[in-house]
Order: C-alpha cells, then sequence, then structure tokens
C-alpha cells in the first residue's frame, strides 16, 4: 500500500511579494528551497495564517539569500505583503517505509525569511 506523507515543510514564512501578472507559482528563496529539500517546478501547498486560504502551486527559484517569498499569477489574489505561510510538499512511499521516513522541516525567522 502506498501513502502520501509530509516531505517538506517551511514554517511561518512572510510573503515579500505578490506578482498578479505572472504565469503562476510561488517564487521561494533558494536557501529556503534547499534547507527544506523542495526542488523548482515541485507541488506545494501553500496555508495563509493570516486569512486561512489554502492553495497548490507549483516552485520557482527566488533570490538566493534573498529571502523572497512571493506569490504569482492567480494565486497573488490569496495573499497580501506581510502574511504568514506555511509551505508544504508531500510524497508517495510505501507504508512501511513511511513509518521512519523523517521530513524536512525549517523554521526560518519570520521577519527575515532567513535560516536561524
Amino acid at each position: 500500500m502506498l501513502i502520501e506523507v509530509l516531505k517538506s515543510k517551511i514554517h511561518r514564512v512572510t510573503v515579500t511579494g505578490a506578482n498578479l501578472n505572472y504565469i503562476g507559482s510561488i517564487a521561494i528563496d533558494e536557501d529556503l528551497m534547499d534547507a527544506a529539500d523542495i526542488i523548482e517546478n515541485e507541488k506545494v501547498q501553500v496555508l495563509n495564517l493570516n486569512n486561512g486560504e489554502r492553495l497548490e502551486t507549483y516552485v520557482i527559484k527566488g533570490t538566493r539569500g534573498s529571502g523572497d517569498i512571493c506569490l504569482n499569477g492567480a494565486a497573488a489574489r490569496k495573499v497580501l505583503p506581510g502574511d504568514i505561510l506555511l509551505i508544504m510538499s508531500y510524497a508517495t512511499m510505501d507504508f512501511n517505509e513511511a513509518k521512519t521516513f523523517t521530513p524536512a522541516v525549517i523554521f526560518p525567522d519570520t521577519k527575515t525569511n532567513k535560516l536561524i
């Protein structure tokens, strides 16, 4: 049996931008992507703690070391700069493998979005 489990989580980052006139996606600082084991084009779930919105999109690389978290396209309507987000990705794996799997969970500084 295969099940879906949490693979990666960026816990509490601040939205730095929202660009409606872009094709779509979420731009994430590459340092955060690396630390959370998230790759470009990976599907993520985004939860907005300020307004309760939940959405799915894909990741594009933001400028390394910038702290950028920018929602693009239609997703830009679901956030405002300054909102606090949780960003998560999931993996499908064998039930027994899932029992011992440890997700990558990071806790950046919410004011700067930099790794602590």
